[in-house]
């Protein structure tokens, strides 16, 4: 294997890995787990072959102390980052820390900074910095002290309604960026993860140009259907060959598939 687990922090797993390409160096980040507290780490190399892991960038923050630095920030939050604040730490107690998942970077610098997406529930935000160790705590505790100035995409859409999360790294296209995420719907039959697709803007990707008010693709299959988690579509990676997007996703958490999509229909539609 490329990854696996090899410290306490990670001794349950390493997960979901997305793959960027920037300055000659491949950045691979990832979801680590020790059983009770999920986080986001990268790892680098030079030649796809040898890796080295760099740690954990995601904030070792508490619920309890994200929920007050949240009740601080300037720009207004939605009542849903407090309702998921309150509802993990209620069910795992008040040393959780707080989860972080889904996060890469875009494959090109703005101003000379890294500009990293990561999902902080419900939804999807970014943050620009100079060099990866600038993300102390420190860092992380400003950060949700203000954290409506950095949302970029929250859940809207009826296939959304529990949640959001980052899928695929950024596609730069002519049109702007391409940006593959999941919406998690709650239903009667439990949770769905759907794939779903938005256009940001190029020079500055906080700008949203257009957003899909359907599913991308959704559960279909039986083995998208039936796995070690139910009714999940999950993308993660993309190839773009022949005026066509391969989108590379996780099928009920059992399985690796993938869909294509013709990318200038795919950017037509995201424009309208």
């Amino acid at each position: 294997p490329v990854l696996f687990p090899e410290y306490d922090y990670e001794k349950k797993g390493v997960e979901d890995p997305r793959i960027v390409f920037l300055d000659g160096v491949y950045y691979l980040f990832y979801t680590v787990y020790d059983g009770k507290n999920a986080l986001f780490a990268y790892a680098t190399s030079t030649d796809l072959i040898n890796f080295v892991k760099r740690g954990v960038i995601s904030p070792r923050i508490t619920y309890a102390e994200a929920g007050k630095l949240l009740g601080c920030s300037k720009i207004r939050v939605r009542e849903k980052y407090f309702f998921f604040e309150s509802y993990i730490k209620d069910r795992q107690g008040v040393e959780i820390l707080l989860w972080e998942k889904d996060a890469f970077i875009f494959p090109k610098k703005f101003n000379n900074k890294f500009a990293l997406v990561h999902r902080i529930l419900p939804g999807i935000q970014v943050i620009y910095f100079d060099d990866f160790k600038d993300l102390t705590d420190d860092y992380w505790r400003e950060y949700l002290r203000n954290l409506g100035g950095y949302v970029l995409l929250d859940p809207e859409c009826k296939f959304e309604t529990r949640n959001i999360g980052g899928g695929c790294p950024p596609i730069e296209t002519k049109d702007g960026w391409l940006l593959i995420y999941h919406g998690v719907e709650d239903s009667i039959q439990g949770r769905v993860y759907h794939a779903a697709a938005a256009l940001l803007d190029i020079n500055d990707p906080t700008k949203v140009i257009g957003r899909m008010k359907q599913p991308l693709f959704s559960p279909t299959e039986k083995w998208e259907k039936r796995g070690d988690i139910d009714n999940v579509v999950f993308p993660t990676g993309t190839i773009l060959k022949d005026g066509r997007l391969y989108i590379y996703y996780g099928a009920a958490d059992k399985r690796i598939a993938a869909k294509s999509v013709d990318i200038s229909e795919l950017l037509a539609k995201l424009k309208k």
